[in-house]
């Protein structure tokens, strides 16, 4: 292969792979990285920059970025608009000994978001209350019933996490109770803001330019922010006089969990929020999130991965089809059996999560072929799990390649919850509907929104969608392409090359994990594991050989062609590359995204 070029060229076909496997055109990311079988060896700060710069990182940021921490990146929490309103009534509440309650949405980052605020309110001498609303009873978002009934229970503060930017009739109901809410939220907001005492959200739409900038934020973030600006006007007061002040940067690994849980895009603060969240994280001082740890049957330091794909489902499970104060109560508790018990709890629910999802998935599947023209797929069934539309939501997207929306049906009304792909905003398009009357309720942000909706309307709705949304989807399906960082041979698909690449993360959305092309290669052995799992040898013409998985693909083409097609065949095979720590020694093994013919 050809050494090393930097040079961009982010249209040029990676080895002259126009169609792949897959019906997939290969190009770089950025620079052309096409190297020979030393990739890691005397490249690693070359590799290193060309992935930040393919990430957008200018040339003289480029340190910053090589390890986010949050002096480099957290911005003065008085930029975005009521934080200092916000901070100071919630000095006040704190100073004067007030009953406060968080009010928590039930996902993870509603539960990490009311954890840290639990937390920090109890390191400051504050014993607060929280409410996490049943998922299937009372629904997304703060219920005018219940903040009436917290304001009767003796709360004159209430702090809306992870919801609020769009409950109007709620905080008004509130108001009239005469109890204060301060909404903390990242979700869209509409021009006319619900009556609150403070609403901290990056997403107003009369936000500042630097607030808007951290429109990407989670809600932990912001509470994060938030906590900041309060640890700040109380040092002002002179509150820390006679007492510690709380310990900010312990708080980190609920704001991890929670910004990768809620796909948020991992870039600028967020990924220095992620970054020094894990180094908490593998400190274990969470008592909860130790157990969480244990029960996901980790055996290493968590990694940003770990975070959407063991540790977050767990927590979600609760609010999906258990309890939904169980993950605020994990996360809050100072007891080590009590934390075992509930994290042991969170794995079977999500087990028996999993187990409805997979029949709520096939179901939805099986109305795919009706709508294969439909630029949104909208699809709807009685008595589907309200708890799982949202994960086969994403399961349709990833399968279709467009935007998904998946309705739980009963009697009188559907509730639905959306995914979108790269370039197309669900979250205003669902706005839009509902400002239009084809909807209840409904919000979101660009990729992932949730609604209500009357059953009698679907049919409306799905034209509303696919109307607005078809040049979108057109276009950015028509952009889609399988993008790559590196091309080598087998030699050097080596842990150090895997060292490397890890070095530019965490990785996840708006900061996507590296691709690398290997081959040319002969499939050596070729089978199914476990339910659907293609599994791979392949050997090159320098004579290494290596692992390859592709989860979840053993019907695909690719799949079908590598098992049964592939003898006399060389290929060239694309995916991610991770370390296979089985053996006696770890091992460098490919995880398989697709995959072309080399000759």
């Amino acid at each position: 292969m050809a050494s090393s070029s930097l040079s961009p060229a982010p249209h040029a076909h990676v080895l002259g792979v126009t169609t792949s496997l897959s019906g997939k055109a290969w190009r770089w990311r950025g620079g052309n990285m096409e190297l020979g079988a030393t990739a890691a060896q005397g490249l690693d700060h070359s590799i290193l920059d060309q992935l930040l710069l393919t990430r957008g990182v200018a040339e003289d940021d480029l340190a910053r970025h090589a390890r986010p921490t949050l002096r480099d990146f957290l911005p003065d929490p008085s930029t975005f608009r009521d934080m200092d309103t916000a901070a100071e009534r919630l000095a006040q509440a704190v100073m004067s000994g007030e009953q406060v309650t968080i009010y928590g949405d039930y996902d993870v980052d509603g539960a990490t978001s009311a954890a840290l605020l639990v937390e920090l309110l109890r390191q400051l001498g504050h014993d607060a209350g929280y409410y996490i609303p049943d998922r299937l009873l009372e629904g997304y978002g703060p219920s005018g019933e219940a903040l009436v009934r917290l304001a009767e229970a003796g709360s004159s503060l209430i702090v809306t996490v992870d919801c609020g930017a769009m409950a109007h009739e709620a905080l008004s109901m509130a108001k009239r109770a005469g109890v204060d809410v301060i909404v903390v939220d990242h979700h869209k907001c509409s021009p006319e803001l619900p009556e609150a005492a403070a609403l901290v959200n990056p997403n107003r739409l009369d936000e500042s330019d630097l607030g808007a900038a951290h429109g990407h934020l989670a809600a932990v973030g912001v509470a994060f922010l938030l906590g900041v600006a309060l640890v700040r006007t109380l040092r002002g007061k002179g509150w820390f006089a006679a007492r510690p002040e709380p310990d900010l940067r312990g708080l980190l690994d609920l704001v991890a969990l929670g910004t990768v849980a809620d796909v948020a895009a991992l870039h600028g603060l967020n990924r220095a929020f992620v970054a020094q969240g894990l180094k908490v994280l593998a400190k274990r001082e969470r008592i909860g999130m130790a157990a969480l740890i244990d029960a996901s049957r980790l055996t290493r330091a968590p990694q940003a991965s770990d975070l959407g794909f063991a540790l977050g489902p767990r927590i979600n499970a609760g609010g999906r089809i258990g309890e939904s104060t169980l993950g605020v109560r994990l996360l809050t508790t100072t007891d080590a059996e009590e934390a075992r018990t509930i994290a042991i709890q969170l794995s079977q629910l999500n087990e028996e999560r999993r187990a409805i999802e997979a029949e709520v998935q096939e179901a939805a599947e099986a109305q795919l072929a009706g709508q294969h023209n439909m630029a949104v797929q909208v699809l709807a069934g009685h008595g589907w799990h309200p708890g799982v539309i949202g994960i086969v939501a994403g399961r349709i997207k990833e399968k279709t390649g467009k935007p998904a929306i998946v309705i739980a049906l009963d009697e009188t009304q559907g509730k639905g919850s959306g995914r979108s792909i790269s370039g197309v905003d669900l979250g205003a398009a669902i706005i839009a509907a509902r400002e239009s009357g084809l909807l209840v309720a409904g919000g979101g942000h660009a990729m992932a929104a949730g609604l209500t909706i009357e059953p009698a309307r679907l049919a409306d709705f799905a034209g509303f969608l696919d109307e607005r949304l078809a040049r979108d989807v057109e276009r950015a399906r028509a952009g889609a392409a399988m993008l790559l960082d590196l091309a080598l041979a087998p030699g050097g698909l080596t842990p150090d090359l895997v060292e490397t690449l890890e070095a530019a993360g965490p990785y996840g959305v708006g900061w996507p994990a590296p691709r690398i092309a290997v081959g040319p290669v002969r499939i050596v052995k070729a089978d199914v594991v476990g339910k659907d799992h293609l599994r791979l040898v392949a050997s090159g013409n320098d004579g290494k050989s290596f692992k390859a998985i592709a989860f979840r693909a053993a019907e695909t083409e690719m799949a079908q062609t590598l098992l049964h097609r592939s003898a006399g065949r060389r290929f060239h095979l694309a995916g991610r590359a991770r370390i296979d720590d089985w053996g006696n020694r770890p091992a460098a093994e490919l995880q398989l995204e697709d995959a072309a013919f080399a000759d």
